[in-house]
């Protein structure tokens, strides 16, 4: 698989940000699948039990970060028997080339899913010149 330009993946660096030394807990990295057409790249992040008031995705300097977090799930008296499913925070970073429209980005989340719609600047998506008859 080649890896595009518009979209880089940040190396794995440690996380060393305020909020992850005040909470308490693992910090998970979503698994993606990134598609690209000629006009735009999408980025799919599974990010199971975060809710779009816990999500956090921030643009500076052509890094765009995505922050999620999941809420315990039990409710005030329940005590656990059995926890397979960790709570903690989603995190992961990429780089951006200057061929996306930052502007136009675009984020939706459903059923655990987060789907990034990242618009390629009109300049760089390829069009065919037509040739006129003299």
């Amino acid at each position: 698989m080649t890896e595009s330009k518009e979209l880089q993946v940040k190396d794995k660096q440690a996380v060393a940000t305020p909020a992850e030394q005040t909470r308490p807990g693992p910090v998970f990295t979503p698994v993606v699948d990134i598609f690209e057409t000629e006009n735009e790249i999408r980025l799919l992040a599974d990010m199971p039990g975060v809710k779009p008031e816990d999500l956090n995705i921030d643009l500076r300097d052509d890094i765009l970060t995505i922050i999620g977090d999941v809420q315990p799930w039990e409710a005030a008296g329940e005590a656990d028997l059995l926890v397979e499913y960790e709570i903690g925070r989603f995190y992961r970073q990429f780089t951006l080339a200057e061929t996306i429209d930052q502007d136009r980005i675009e984020a939706k989340l459903a059923d655990g899913v987060l789907n990034l719609t990242l618009p390629k600047h009109a300049k760089a998506t390829p069009r065919k010149i037509t040739v006129a008859t003299a």
